[in-house]
This record gives structure tokens, C-alpha cells and sequence, in this order.
């Protein structure tokens, strides 16, 4: 075992404000994204301004946050927010879902490509091969906030974390973060240059993450309104299941185009 490094989840307080460092990694996976897809457009010539591009991310964002709660709220744990419908908006009591901020920025940014006029499938495979890199600073941020932590395990680097309780547990947010971040990050970015057609490195990234979240879950501790499911399963592998089926699926599809 090895001890749970506590590091402050707060950078700076002013009052009642504070400047968390979850927050924070938000803010850089954006930025960085938005970088990324920056310089992907110049390197293929396209004519799209920045302006474009930094609305495009407004309507990402609020799509990704809309639906990531939104996602919570039906997948995870709907009867409490039956009983609290106020609830939904209490966001600072936590609960987000990524298959669920997926969906909203998919729909955003649907929305954005044919309000702008813009090749939607060709602005998804310059996106999403750079969402790994905030996928990486999500799963810091969790293990900082010490939540999202791995079951009980007797591994040497099990730790304690400050809110799950005495035993140690796999430090799963980390598994997380080298799997979905920095793995998927450099197999979609291998590929990025390939001509494989529109809309095909989308589902390379669907199928990749589907497939890495699945085996992630093993060893992440189910939430606790829901537990298992369908035997050994989580909810967090029904929904990366789908994913998975999903990418396949839009793989044929994009390469008969």
C-alpha cells in the first residue's frame, strides 16, 4: 500500500469562491482542445476562422455540461431526482456523466455545423481526437477530489482514500487517466493523418474508449445507488457497451462513404 497523496482540491479560496483544481483541468482541456483542432485546421488548409472555432467550443460546452448532468440525472440515480426535481440544478453537489456529455456536445455540435454550414463529420474527427487530453485532466482532477476511487484491492499500490473508508482501493481515477487519456490520446492522434474518410476516426474513438471504460470499471468502485447490474456489471459498462456497438456500427457506415 502506498499513501494517498492529499493534496488540496481547493487552489485558492476568496470567501465563499473557491478556485478548485477540477475546475481548473476543465479549463485547460479546453484550451488545449481548442489548440489542437486549431492546428489541425491550418494543417489541412481549411478555410474556417478562429472566431468559428471559439463558437463552436461555446456550443460544445454548453451541450458537454447540459448533458453530462442531464446524463447523471437518467442513468445514475433518476428516482432520487424524481423526489428533487430542484436537484437537477444543484450541480455543486456533484454528479456528471461522460456518456451523457458526449451525447450533449454531439447534439451541439450538430447543431452548430448545420447553423454554420459546416462538414459536421469532418469537425467531430478534428474534435474528437483531441477530447482524450480532457479526459486525462478529468480523471486528475477526480483523484485530487479523492472520488471515483477503485474498489478494496491488496495490490502495492492500493491507497486509502480520505472518503473511502479505511481499507485500501485501486486507484482507478489513474488507470482511468493512462487509458482513456493518454492511450486513446495517441491512438487517435496515430491516425489522425490517415485517409480513412470522414466520420471514421470518430468511431475509432467511440470504440476505443467504449472498450478501455469497460475494462476500467473492473476495478472502479460502482455508485452507490446503483451497484451492480446485469450480475458483475456496472452501469458505467452497459453504457461504454453501447458505445462500443455504436462506433462499429458508424466504422461501416463511414467507410462504405
Amino acid at each position: 500500500m502506498i499513501s494517498y497523496p492529499k493534496i488540496d482540491p481547493e487552489i485558492v479560496r476568496i470567501g465563499p469562491f473557491a478556485v478548485r483544481w477540477y475546475g481548473v483541468m476543465y479549463l485547460v482541456g479546453f484550451a488545449l482542445s481548442y489548440l489542437l483542432v486549431n492546428y489541425q485546421i491550418k494543417k489541412k488548409g481549411l478555410q474556417i476562422s478562429r472566431e468559428t472555432v471559439v463558437s463552436l467550443y461555446s456550443y460544445l460546452i454548453l451541450g458537454l455540461m447540459a448533458g453530462a448532468r442531464l446524463g447523471y440525472v437518467l442513468f445514475y440515480d433518476l428516482p432520487t431526482y424524481i423526489r428533487h426535481p430542484f436537484e437537477v440544478f444543484a450541480v455543486w453537489h456533484g454528479g456528471m456523466s461522460f456518456h451523457g456529455g458526449l451525447i450533449g456536445s454531439i447534439i451541439a455540435g450538430t447543431f452548430f455545423c448545420r447553423k454554420f454550414r459546416l462538414d459536421f463529420w469532418q469537425m467531430a474527427d478534428m474534435v474528437m481526437v483531441t477530447a482524450p487530453i480532457g479526459l486525462a485532466l478529468g480523471r486528475l482532477g477526480n483523484f485530487i477530489n479523492g472520488e471515483l476511487y477503485g474498489r478494496v484491492s491488496a495490490v502495492p499500490w492500493a491507497m486509502v482514500f480520505p472518503s473511502g473508508g479505511p481499507f485500501p482501493r485501486h486507484p482507478s481515477q489513474l488507470y482511468e487517466f493512462f487509458l482513456e487519456g493518454v492511450l486513446l490520446f495517441g491512438v487517435v492522434w496515430a491516425l489522425k493523418d490517415r485517409h480513412m474518410g470522414k466520420g471514421v476516426l470518430s468511431s475509432v474513438f467511440l470504440i476505443f474508449y467504449g472498450i478501455f471504460r469497460f475494462f476500467a470499471e473492473f476495478f472502479r468502485e460502482p455508485d452507490a445507488q446503483l451497484g451492480f447490474i446485469f450480475g458483475p456489471f456496472t452501469m458505467g459498462q452497459l453504457l461504454s457497451s453501447g458505445m462500443v456497438l455504436l462506433g462499429i456500427l458508424l466504422f461501416f457506415l463511414r467507410r462504405k462513404r
